[in-house]
């Protein structure tokens, strides 16, 4: 049994079985993929794949936890270069950071700028999308770290910390009916309301509430970019539900907030890396990093 033969059934597993992409991934032709992959199951003496005629049509259970064991050993392998470059002292390299566009503009700014203070020869690359694609993120390798709301706390297979707990508020343009007076849930379901995309921002809590009321929140417009919902707030197309910390008292005051921490539930950002992975010391460092500004986030919150 060789690594690169079990490479090759992780690469040809995570591509749908398509053996011509499994062969351009490793650089070698479609037969060698197929050579190496029937020796592999004639030294198991059990069959990896259901076959119809030469088409790969479906793993079997043994290839499926085959594969986990070299995600694992893959995963290790990873973990001893970062070892080895610890040991080193590097503190050149870069750091893939898994996030939403609200806690890239609102919460990681100035953690970042702390953080190539310290490092300036660690070279910062953002990727964004919502917080099940960032699960993902971590789950290829493609990402050391994310930051979000969502699924962090639950996802298996990852770790992670508390940064720190937020809540939503009430925006609305001068002259709107929610302007003044007391806010409850049957008062605000009564207007249309412009709020995030199910999977951002603490979108399904918004909506559980009002239901576990028994009011049906009337969301007219939904968005992934708070500063989008806060344009059309101002046109005219309702009230919006926020997060409270995308506010900007200086270039939002012509907006009116209300908060909504009496009515709404707490939500937490999360920071989560794949379990079992070894994070370098400048990782980790910003992880320390994230904790400890989300303390002090909650405080101004």
């Amino acid at each position: 049994m060789k690594l690169f033969q079990l490479q090759l059934l992780k690469t040809l597993y995570y591509n749908g079985l398509s053996v011509s992409r499994a062969a351009d991934q490793h650089f070698v032709v479609q037969s060698a993929v197929s050579r190496q992959l029937a020796l592999l199951e004639e030294e198991l003496g059990m069959p990896l794949f259901e076959r119809k005629g030469k088409r790969l049509v479906e793993a079997t259970p043994l290839c499926k936890e085959i594969v986990r064991q070299v995600d694992t050993i893959d995963q290790t392998m990873e973990n001893i270069r970062a070892l080895a470059d610890d040991f080193r002292m590097t503190t050149s390299g870069e750091i893939r950071i898994a996030t939403t566009h609200t806690q890239a503009k609102y919460f990681l700014p100035e953690v970042l700028l702390e953080f190539r203070q310290r490092y300036p020869k660690v070279n910062i690359h953002l990727l964004q999308g919502n917080p099940a694609q960032l699960v993902q993120m971590l789950r290829d390798g493609v990402a050391d770290i994310a930051v979000c709301t969502e699924e962090l706390a639950t996802a298996p297979g990852l770790d992670s910390e508390k940064c720190y707990d937020w809540n939503h508020g009430l925006v609305v343009a001068a002259g709107h009916p929610l302007e003044q007076g007391a806010l409850t849930l049957e008062r605000i379901a009564k207007y249309p309301i412009l709020t995030y995309v199910f999977g951002f921002t603490g979108r399904g809590k918004i909506q559980q509430t009002f239901r576990d009321q028994g009011y049906e929140l009337d969301v007219s417009f939904a968005a992934t970019d708070t500063d989008v919902i806060l344009s059309y707030v101002r046109l005219g197309f309702g009230a919006g539900i926020i997060a409270k910390m995308a506010y900007s008292y200086i270039h939002d005051d012509d907006l009116t907030l209300r908060d909504l921490a009496h009515l709404l539930p707490v939500s937490t950002t999360r920071v989560a890396w794949l379990k079992n992975k070894y994070l370098k010391r400048y990782v980790s460092e910003l992880v320390e990093l994230l904790i400890e500004y989300g303390k002090s986030e909650e405080d101004y919150i």
